[in-house]
């Protein structure tokens, strides 16, 4: 479709006579307005930048004078067709008359005024030729000739929009490049950061867990058993500790992850039960009934009995204990707690945090320790924890009748008849 100025032009008197006139003068009362011949267009193109139909009388010298230095002034290539009315009666008539104009005479841009109502912008190398269009008839107002004048300046003033846009875009483009690069070395500084930590907890964990099963060897080497002559209980009992050892040993070298450590200490835990057992069978004694570790330390094997004791902060509740640590707690005075090193500093294995769960769900039962350590966030992991509503999504109403962990006062189970009272501080 040819392009029509879309607003009524008034053109200045001498063009306006000059391009009505060509068609009100016809050679016949048939004849047409014919379009040159694309060869004169380009003859004229390439000389000054401005060809005006040889049909087109009375071209005021000014204004051709204007489209001439319009043309040799701009900054991109830019070339001037008018034609007398009805002479290109369509688009492909347009196409046929300038495409071998523009081929011939090189990239640019091609301003087609015809008759008092078409103006188009072409060109073999821009392409939004239509913006340029728009912008020149906005700029040139009703006068013909400005709005071809107009041509160049909206020409530019697409280009700079363009690479303004370019710009953005590239801007923009920086911008998620740096979020990218700033979220990849966020994570992967946090995954280092959380590498690091994971091996310092390990540090930790193995060298509390080989204390523990130094301390067995040494318990296990202070018996003086000659096994040729106690009975068979004792031998057994005496084998079953040292297997534990053995294993205890062995698992020390395989730990490659914090939790592993629950293997080694569940090993411990059953190696001081047999080594108990064994030493009272040696002594004539009762065989102790299978409990759990003594709270406080479980280095001191199994618990006798238990006692009321209160973190700090935390409410009384009974715990299990062995004699000496349950004679402490009864006179006022201070349990051998077993402490651990947490960030080079020494704490009760209880209030070292959730890295240590493994470590005491190996003596203690893993239901019942799992719930303590992975609740305790901060501060005492008994007091605090508790009075977090024990975490994992545990509320008041899991907790049981009597406030304890399984109900009816057992803590994840018994041992041998003998309760870890749950913690309820």
């Amino acid at each position: 479709m040819l392009r029509r100025l879309v607003t009524p032009t008034v053109l200045t008197a001498g063009l306006a006579a000059a391009l009505v006139s060509a068609a009100a003068v016809p050679a016949s009362a048939d004849a047409q307005p014919r379009p040159p011949e694309s060869q004169a267009v380009v003859e004229e193109l390439e000389g000054d930048g401005v060809f005006i139909d040889p049909s087109i009388d009375a071209i005021p010298e000014a204004e051709e004078s204007a489209l001439e230095s319009s043309a040799a002034e701009a900054d991109t290539p830019v070339y001037y067709v008018l034609l007398p009315s009805d002479s290109v009666a369509s688009q492909t008539g347009m196409d046929s008359l300038m495409n071998p104009v523009m081929e011939e005479v090189g990239d640019g841009l091609y301003g087609v005024v015809v008759g008092d109502q078409v103006f188009q912008v072409m060109s073999p190398n821009v392409e939004d030729t239509e913006t340029i269009r728009e912008m020149a008839l906005q700029q040139g107002g009703s006068n013909q000739v400005d709005t071809l004048i107009a041509v160049p300046e909206a020409a530019t003033e697409v280009q700079e929009a363009e690479e303004a846009g370019a710009v953005s875009g590239l801007v923009l483009l920086g911008v998620l490049l740096a979020v990218v690069a700033a979220g990849v070395w966020f994570v992967r500084s946090s995954r280092k950061r959380r590498e690091a930590e994971k091996a310092r907890q390990l540090e930790e964990i193995r060298q509390m867990a080989t204390e523990d099963v130094v301390r067995l060897g040494e318990d296990v080497a202070r018996l003086e058993i000659d096994v040729s002559k106690v009975d068979e209980a004792t031998r057994d009992d005496y084998s079953q500790a040292m297997d534990a050892y053995d294993q205890a040993k062995s698992l020390l070298d395989t730990i490659r992850e914090p939790e592993q450590v629950r293997l080694v200490t569940s090993a411990l835990e059953d190696g001081r039960y047999h080594m108990a057992a064994t030493r009272a069978r040696m002594n004539g004694d009762p065989v102790p009934e299978r409990r759990g570790p003594c709270f406080f330390n479980p280095q001191h094997g199994p618990s006798v009995e238990d006692v009321t004791w209160a973190p700090p902060g935390g409410a009384p509740r009974e715990v299990t204990a062995c004699a000496a640590c349950a004679q402490a707690v009864r006179v006022g005075g201070q349990p051998d707690v077993r402490l651990v090193e947490v960030g080079g500093e020494r704490r009760p294995y209880y209030d070292a945090g959730p890295a240590y769960a493994p470590y005491a769900s190996g003596y203690f039962g893993m239901n019942m320790m799992m719930g303590m350590f992975t609740g305790m966030m901060m501060g005492s992991m008994m007091g605090s924890m508790m009075g977090m509503g024990m975490g994992m999504g545990m509320g008041a109403g899991d907790v049981g009748a009597e406030g304890d962990f399984g109900g009816g006062g057992d803590f994840g189970g018994d041992f041998g008849g003998g309760d870890f009272g749950g913690f309820d501080f």
